[in-house]
């Protein structure tokens, strides 16, 4: 995490990702994002937002089907 990474609260999280909080409360619980611990409150880093959905991107297809492709 580099120091211009905004901290979200998990309603914040919840908006960018159009889920519920008890989606983002439950990533928390289960450790499956990660996130900063402030006291009682928790934040999550944007990063840690992009890495989960760049980690949970299903690639078309079309993108499987050329990664076996052969080189000519």
């Amino acid at each position: 995490m580099n120091t211009r990474d905004p901290l979200l609260t998990v309603d914040q999280a919840a908006e960018r990702l159009g889920t519920g909080v008890r989606f983002i409360r439950r990533l928390i619980q289960e450790r499956r994002i990660r996130y900063v611990k402030l006291g009682k409150p928790v934040r999550i880093p944007e990063s840690a937002l992009t890495a989960y959905v760049a980690e949970h991107t299903v690639p078309t297809a079309r993108d499987e089907r050329a990664r076996y492709r052969k080189a000519v």
